[in-house]
């Protein structure tokens, strides 16, 4: 009997290891996606910390996300003050996906193109790099993680602007438009 108790006591804990383990979600590997509708509200703020410029708390938005494969997704956001689409790559964080521009949008935010990085080795083509096109040193589109790309493509405090929260199912984003910034915040529907 005692040995009965001690087995079912085992299995208990080995499945309470396991299940704490799985809280780094890797949407690449598990089958978890940010592809989705996610409902929310858009808030116009006059600064990225937040203050509103109007006397509300944001209007109801809808941010529409697809994957469009090879780490990169479209955003489609809209609702009563703004409707825009534009494309962002994203990159594993643990239990989050960050974003980051890419295209024009990247180059003209950090005053560079994307794999041409701000680690000299990598822009030089040296290391297992392999410059700006070889299979490591962090060449985007998500096919490294966010540490990756954050050491291999920006200079310490350069600025990003959102993300998945893969544990509530939400997403988070700051837009810029002309003089105006939005931040929408909404969760999977």
């Amino acid at each position: 009997m005692k040995k009965v108790k001690f087995a079912i006591s085992l299995i208990t804990l080995v499945s309470f290891v396991v299940s704490c383990e799985m809280s780094d979600i890797n949407p690449e590997t598990t089958g978890a996606s940010i592809e989705g509708t996610y409902v929310g509200t858009l808030t116009n703020v006059n600064s990225l910390k937040g203050t509103t410029l109007s006397n509300n708390e944001g209007h109801d938005a809808v941010a529409e996300v697809k994957d469009m494969g090879n780490g990169e997704i479209q955003v489609h956001c809209y609702g009563e003050e703004m409707d825009t689409t534009f494309m962002l790559n994203y990159y594993e964080n643990h239990d989050s996906v960050m974003v980051c521009m890419n295209g024009e949008a990247f180059e003209e935010m950090y005053g560079h193109e994307m794999g041409c990085g701000t680690n000299e080795s990598e822009m030089m083509g040296s290391g297992s790099g392999g410059g700006m096109m070889g299979s490591g040193g962090g060449m985007m589109n998500g096919n490294a993680n966010w540490t990756d790309h954050m050491n291999n493509e920006h200079s310490e405090g350069d600025e990003h602007f959102g993300g998945f929260d893969m544990n509530t199912n939400s997403f988070e984003y700051i837009i810029r438009k002309e003089d105006i910034t939005y931040r929408f915040n909404g969760f999977r529907k």
